[in-house]
């Protein structure tokens, strides 16, 4: 994404339980950061603004050469975090944001620019890492449904019970479910009769009779007796992991601002490298060139469509989060921005409307009391 917006780049693909059906329905992976001090892009780009501290400081004391030294360690260490992502999609052809970051860099250390260059890739840095760690936060928070199914599950096969992973369980197989214990995946009652607890998947705070032939479906809580529940779905397929999976491919869906900052960000990128191209040329047919080159430079940074591209993105993303904390899950920039545009709301039986702090309003008493 560094070359798309100020965004970081996607991450590469975990091990993690596969809602999209390549995998184990399971618990949501742990390698994500969970703090914002965790997330790579803002690691580098403290250390980088310690350095670059540091080396100003050296050189009000006049040891420019190492200052000089230290400014270029720290521009190193911020440019870790978008030039390799620049690099590669400039293979494929690609131009965006971070290679007008990444020749702004380059072009200011020429020029001898060095605490400039340092500090842009200082700030670019920030704005990857807080995007990243937005949207990884929001993800995470969607993963976390899938720790609505246990790790194992009873399973009846040629007479005897056996404890399998979810993903061993298909089709056809028969669970056994006893009470307290959670669904790994749908079915139908092949044999008892229970209460089921549903409230974590449909919000219905009443548990619900079950008896033979009714659906079961994966994260139920069986709050009666044991059941034997006929197999109906792979884990990877099961409600729960649809649930997930089309939320998530919600979450991709953008919303009209977001295609709108899109649309104008692809053609500014290449206008402005043209546009500090022209800058240049005649500049420096004009006057001195190395005025120019560095009057180019600037016209690169400051005419970057960075604040555009990842405007709408950020808020969106932030939106979700805010959302999520209270309890309410977005499925992504489109529903955030038709929010702005409801007149009514409509909310079933079990929705909750209080806010769960009941207060005193009045006081009656009865008569001769």
């Amino acid at each position: 994404m560094a070359d798309a917006c100020c965004g970081p780049t996607p991450a590469a693909p975990t091990t993690e339980p596969a809602a999209d059906g390549t995998g184990t329905a399971g618990p949501a992976p742990t390698d994500v950061p969970q703090r914002l001090w965790q997330v790579r892009e803002l690691q580098l780009a403290s250390v980088a603004a310690i350095i670059l501290a540091a080396s100003w400081l050296l050189g009000r004391t006049g040891a420019d050469a190492v200052a000089t030294v230290g400014g270029l360690i720290a521009a190193a260490i911020a440019a870790v975090t978008f030039v390799p992502a620049t690099v590669r999609n400039l293979r494929h052809g690609r131009i965006g944001v971070g290679t007008l970051m990444t020749i702004a860099l380059l072009g200011a250390i020429a020029l001898g620019q060095i605490p400039e260059a340092a500090m842009l890739g200082i700030l670019f840095s920030v704005a990857e890492g807080l995007e990243e760690y937005a949207v990884t936060k929001t993800r995470r928070g969607l993963r976390a449904l899938l720790s609505l199914v246990p790790p194992t599950v009873s399973v009846l096969r040629g007479g005897t019970e056996q404890a399998l992973p979810p993903d061993d369980v298909v089709i056809g197989d028969t669970m056994v479910l006893r009470p307290g214990e959670r669904a790994a995946t749908d079915g139908t009652i092949a044999r008892g009769s229970t209460n089921l607890d549903v409230s974590a998947i449909t919000g219905e705070s009443v548990p619900i009779e079950a008896g033979v032939g009714d659906e079961v479906h994966a994260g139920a809580i069986n709050g009666g007796g044991a059941i034997e529940i006929t197999v109906t779905a792979p884990a990877s397929e099961s409600s729960l992991a649809r649930i997930v999976r089309i939320v998530e491919q919600a979450q991709d869906r953008k919303g009209a601002g977001q295609r709108l900052a899109d649309r104008i960000a692809r053609p500014l990128v290449p206008s402005i490298m043209i546009l500090a191209a022209l800058v240049a040329g005649v500049g420096a047919v004009l006057g001195d060139p190395m005025l120019w080159l560095e009057r180019a430079l600037v016209v690169l940074v400051a005419a970057s469509p960075c604040a555009l591209a990842i405007s709408v993105p950020l808020s969106v993303v932030a939106a979700i989060g805010a959302a999520s904390r209270n309890g309410a899950l977005i499925k992504g920039g489109a529903a955030v921005e038709e929010l702005g545009r409801i007149r009514v709301v409509a909310v079933d039986k079990t929705g909750t409307l209080t806010a769960g702090r009941p207060e005193v309003v009045d006081v009656v008493t009865a008569a001769g009391i």
